[in-house]
């Protein structure tokens, strides 16, 4: 209980601060309590994974502080919106982008994933992106618009790429985390409310996927395969979430999408958003692999395989049903949400 509030109150801390000093210790907190939760396996890769989360994290917070330090000196002021000194503000957006595993400096997230359980590997991949995102979003007027897009055309290829050849499902869940990190720094300093659209968007949907990997325990491709003996009907919902997640039109994941090419190409960025949509493409394909074995494959198995149902599963919640319908079928609601 005590690590799980100091996390929930290190990022409400951040989001309400005016202080960079305050900001800071929000940030810090934050990092602090998900070690423990991280290295609770007791085993030497969570132990592996919680060092590679603490030391990429102390150093972006080092960079923070550092950025906020050079700027106070410059301006004489400590206000997160007052980030008025260049370097200060592209040592920030570095930092920022370290701290959520933006590509170039991605490479730590796929590593911690694969070293902690599906639970902590949900929590990083959601709630430890929301402190650096609302510090993005405070300091957008001041930050440089072709550094944020340039950010996000690299995390949008990086996070297509890396995911194809990848066997094990959170490797996967990481690398479509940055592919939808970087469709939201792309728009940021364009379209703020299209960011935090896609930001609830994204948390939604992947909390939904995680919640169904969990249940049906499913660490690598291969165990996804024998999901229909499970529950058939959590099969047909992880083949939706997954093609939600990939952007496919009748589902939710293609809303973001649609609205973020829509803007950059109004601002005539079409170059960057014909990027983008080529860069959507590598990471549907790795969504449709995983699609493909769990609905349309059936592995081996012994008779005893098909019994799975039989033992007490974990009952889905309220939260997964909730998310799963919202992940599946919001589309319709976009004129909604544009007003």
């Amino acid at each position: 209980m005590i690590v799980i509030s100091s996390l929930v109150t290190g990022t409400i801390i951040t989001m309400t601060s005016h202080h960079w000093l305050m900001a800071w210790i929000g940030l810090e907190m934050n990092t602090l309590a998900i070690i423990p939760i991280i290295s609770t396996m007791h085993n030497p890769r969570a132990t592996e994974a919680a060092t590679k989360y603490f030391l990429t994290q102390a150093a972006a917070s080092a960079m923070i502080l550092f950025s906020s330090m050079i700027n106070a000196w410059q301006t004489g002021t400590w206000d997160i919106i007052n980030l008025t000194y260049e370097p200060a503000h592209i040592l920030l957006t570095l930092a920022l982008a370290m701290k959520l595993g933006l590509a170039p400096m991605h490479f730590w997230l796929p590593e911690v994933l694969q070293g902690s359980t599906l639970t902590t590997a949900l929590i990083i991949i959601t709630w430890q992106k929301l402190a650096p995102m609302s510090l993005i979003y405070m300091t957008l007027n001041n930050l440089s618009t072709a550094t944020l897009i340039l950010l996000g055309l690299l995390s949008s290829i990086i996070g297509g790429w890396g995911g194809l050849n990848q066997t094990q499902t959170r490797k996967i869940m990481a690398f479509s985390s940055i592919a939808h990190l970087g469709w939201m720094i792309a728009i940021s300093s364009i379209m703020p409310n299209i960011m935090i659209l896609n930001l609830t968007i994204y948390l939604i949907m992947t909390i939904a996927l995680f919640y169904s990997l969990i249940l049906s325990k499913s660490k690598t491709i291969q165990d996804t395969t024998t999901t229909w003996t499970l529950s058939p009907a959590l099969t047909i919902m992880m083949m939706a979430l997954l093609l939600s997640l990939g952007g496919l039109p009748p589902l939710t994941g293609f809303m973001p999408k649609w609205l973020i090419l829509e803007e950059l190409v109004a601002q005539n960025l079409t170059p960057a958003a014909t990027i983008m949509a080529m860069s959507a493409l590598l990471s549907l394909f790795f969504y449709l692999r995983v699609t493909y074995t769990t609905t349309l494959t059936l592995s081996p198995n012994t008779t005893q395989t098909k019994l799975k149902w039989r033992f007490k599963p974990n009952r889905p919640t309220l939260l997964m049903g909730a998310s799963s319908t919202i992940s599946i079928f919001l589309l319709p609601m976009t004129p909604l949400m544009l007003l």
